[in-house]
């Protein structure tokens, strides 16, 4: 296999490992009761297995009389030139500008991407970091706040070279570029506050994920500035999904505590919120401010237009990776590892209009 079919074949998403050792892999992996990719690993000393799949992978490949293609193996060692990103759902515009940043400036220094959409599933993303251990890329970017510091930490400390987009992870190894969720939430909801909103509520995103909960403590920091009780009831989550932010505003309005405003953790969930308003008769902003974040190319064009806060998506994805490809060629050993990139809050039509 030459070089041109080595890359063809990453930049078609296609397991690497499946076309650069033997065929006979797959006959160990059957008598070992494993999957090839054990084996794979098993023949890349990787510490991510047990000890004992080792000792049952190791009998299986003696039994077998089975020797490692040379040359396959050398490859193997060898950098790919390629770059993971890890994104839960590649359609939403947040992730996807996200994703031109990276792609853009891995082109210029000459590394390709491969993208892995979760489909916001955790197993998946789990499955998609081994693609390190398997040497199938040489960084993953994690585009994702599912994957939790534990586990990014625990690859790190292996040698293994991740970076974080969106969110910072407390490890003195990792790169990470991320806004201030705190102090653009509380800009957010100061300028609710300010056109005479005195109960305003919140619909977050994933409820275990940090960015979540630092959007959550800019708005209810705004309410304490403003002198306004914090009411749990006007709290809800829709996953930072369109239909999760119909449903949270649903339940919302169930609840019989009103409210006059909404301050969405991201702009799905706030066109969630116009779905659900059109359909009751809610007008924006007469009736409803709504608020997002990320500033989203369709923002601009609803009707009423969104007040949202803009995210310099193409700007984090491109400057992580500038940095995580400095890192990886030995150029920023001792360098900074956490930036934090500026927000801005976009007035439009969804809150103009003074209580």
């Amino acid at each position: 296999m030459n070089l041109l079919e080595f890359t063809h074949i990453i930049r078609k998403n296609v397991t690497v490992r499946d076309h650069i050792v033997d065929k006979k892999i797959v006959d160990v992996a059957k008598r070992a009761g494993v999957s090839a990719a054990t084996v794979s690993r098993v023949l890349n000393e990787s510490s991510l297995v047990s000890e004992k799949t080792k000792i049952k992978v190791l009998k299986a490949i003696e039994e077998m009389d089975y020797h490692p293609n040379a040359a396959a193996k050398h490859l193997r060692s060898q950098r790919t030139m390629t770059l993971g990103i890890i994104v839960p759902d590649i359609n939403v515009s947040y992730f996807s500008e996200i994703i031109k940043g990276i792609e853009n400036k891995a082109y210029a220094h000459k590394y390709k991407v491969l993208i892995c959409d979760s489909d916001n599933q955790i197993e998946k993303e789990m499955e998609y970091l081994g693609l390190l251990p398997d040497k199938t890329v040489d960084g993953m970017i994690l585009v994702t706040p599912r994957v939790s510091d534990d586990t990014i930490n625990d690859y790190v400390q292996k040698g293994y070279v991740i970076g974080v987009v969106g969110r910072a992870v407390v490890h003195e190894n990792i790169l990470s570029c991320k806004t201030d969720n705190v102090k653009f939430s509380n800009e957010a909801v100061r300028h609710l506050v300010e056109q005479g909103h005195q109960q305003i509520a919140y619909i977050g995103g994933y409820s275990d994920s940090l960015e979540n909960y630092e959007r959550m403590e800019g708005y209810m920091k705004a309410l304490k500035e403003g002198k306004i009780p914090f009411l749990p009831t006007l709290i809800d989550n829709g996953d930072f999904e369109e239909t999760g932010g119909y449903q949270a505003f649903s339940r919302l309005l169930e609840r019989n505590q009103s409210f006059t405003a909404v301050y969405c953790a991201n702009d799905e969930m706030a066109l969630g919120v116009y779905r659900a308003c059109r359909e009751r008769g809610i007008r924006i902003p007469e009736d409803m401010a709504v608020v997002g974040v990320d500033n989203n190319r369709i923002t601009e064009y609803l009707l009423p237009s969104l007040s949202t806060v803009e995210q310099p998506k193409y700007e984090m994805g491109a400057h992580l990776t500038e940095k995580l490809i400095a890192q990886m060629n030995g150029n920023e050993q001792n360098a900074q590892k956490k930036y934090v990139i500026e927000s801005k809050l976009i007035k439009r039509e969804s809150s103009s209009f003074k209580r």
